[in-house]
């Protein structure tokens, strides 16, 4: 299934000691449903699931709204709920 548009762009910073310093970005396909896998942060930061949840890692917006979820049991980085372009920037052109 092809997407014309890419939704959302997530920027991880992890910063942490045995893990990347370097911007980790991800993209999410429009409309993509609840429970889509966008990444294994643990993985990527190269870290193992039990470290990444032993330095308690979680999700932060600036709106507070949680559009992805984190299992730091496992390290996958999932959409929470289904995600809609509209709603979340409207008529713009480039969703960020």
């Amino acid at each position: 299934m092809a997407f014309a548009r890419q939704v959302l762009c997530l920027s991880a910073f992890l910063s942490l000691p045995h893990a990347r310093s370097q911007p980790i970005r991800y993209s999410v396909a429009e409309e993509a449903e609840s429970g889509s896998l966008v990444a294994n942060l643990a993985q990527d930061a190269g870290l193992t699931p039990p470290q990444l949840s032993a330095r308690r890692a979680r999700l932060l917006s600036e709106d507070g709204r949680q559009h992805l979820r984190l299992d730091r049991a496992t390290g996958r980085l999932v959409v929470a709920d289904r995600l809609d372009r509209e709603q979340l920037c409207g008529h713009s052109l480039s969703c960020t």
